[in-house]
């Protein structure tokens, strides 16, 4: 089995309850429809009853009256979730009024349930921002215990053939959130991007701390953030295969671990690779994916205290129907931690 179908079967033996605040658009009903349709999660729909069933009809969908459909604008279901925000916010200066403004707040409304847990993940992004679908999950689901930033990280599906990472597949963070991290940041990061290779690739995480200089080759105030974020993740997990500084090629190609590296725990067979700044973890997956031709899933949010997702708005029904079964098992992985 490829990566998906193995991901797809683990969701289906553990089934998860995935909450999508956009339950009125168009490629979300779509993706929820097929969802049902191979029984791989229970779906939550928010949105108006109606309008939802309305589309459903005219879109040939005949499987998403087995969601659960719920009304923003219930004040039962506003009564239920608003005094819960207000507790998580009154002390940033939130009255109870504008507590139940804010529940019924789709989004909001999706991260609620998911804290209060009515649900085990929530996928959103197709009609909103990367930054109202982060700015309600920090809010409200907030991040790990110990862990304070939140990332995005990359799966990157290798051509047949290659002999990188495992199983063809590599892990690669930072490329979608955090601009700079500092040393402890990146540390978090690589923290996090381990745990999203146990839980979604199924492995035992070799973590790369990328870097221009390989085990002192190079001496710059950029290469030392990257040792002493190697430092402090050795700290935080003493037990997770990980070193630092390594140039990309002493991370992934024995030989030339061999040369630079003869020491390093990883011997050149990394699986997750961690980048010193977002501008080279974003260039770099878009210049594997365009031309070594990789599939690139994600963004994949880690780091948060269960699993929010967030989606293109360019996305199409199959990014969705994806990234549900990811949420799915990332959130199997966030209990069984």
């Amino acid at each position: 089995m490829n990566l998906f179908e193995t991901l797809t079967q683990k969701a289906k033996s553990q089934r998860q309850r995935i909450v999508l605040p956009e339950g009125t658009e168009s490629r979300t009903l779509k993706a929820a429809d097929k969802i049902l349709a191979d029984d791989i999660a229970d779906i939550i729909l928010i949105g108006d009853p109606e309008e939802i069933k309305r589309m459903a009809i005219e879109m040939g969908l005949t499987h998403i009256l087995k969601a659960t459909i719920i009304n923003p604008n219930d004040n039962h279901v506003i009564d239920r979730y608003a005094p819960l925000l207000y507790e998580l916010r009154k002390h940033k200066g939130m009255t109870e009024e504008q507590s139940r403004l804010t529940a019924a707040n789709p989004l909001f409304l999706g991260c609620l349930m998911v804290k209060a847990g009515d649900a085990d993940g929530e996928v959103a992004g197709a009609q909103n921002t990367t930054g109202n679908v982060l700015r309600a999950a920090f809010q409200v689901i907030k991040t790990r215990p110990g862990i304070n930033v939140v990332s995005g990280a990359f799966l990157m599906l290798l051509p047949q053939g290659l002999p990188y990472g495992e199983n063809g597949v590599l892990v690669f963070a930072d490329c979608a959130v955090v601009p700079d991290p500092d040393a402890r940041e990146l540390a978090q990061i690589a923290i996090c991007s381990a745990q999203t290779a146990r839980d979604l690739v199924g492995v035992q995480p070799r973590v790369a701390m990328l870097s221009f200089s390989t085990k002192g080759s190079a001496k710059h105030e950029r290469v030392d953030k990257v040792i002493e974020a190697t430092k402090i993740a050795h700290e935080m997990d003493p037990n997770l295969l990980l070193d630092g500084e390594l140039q990309a090629d002493a991370a992934i190609v024995p030989s030339v671990a061999h040369k630079k590296a003869p020491e390093s725990t990883l011997s050149g067979k990394a699986n997750v690779l961690v980048f010193p700044s977002l501008e080279v973890g974003n260039i770099a997956y878009k210049l594997v994916q365009r031309i070594g031709g990789v599939e690139a899933i994600g963004p994949i949010l880690q780091g948060l205290a269960a699993p929010v997702s967030d989606l293109s708005r360019g996305c199409f029904p199959e990014d969705i129907y994806k990234t549900i079964i990811l949420t799915c098992c990332q959130a199997i992985g966030s209990k069984q931690k």
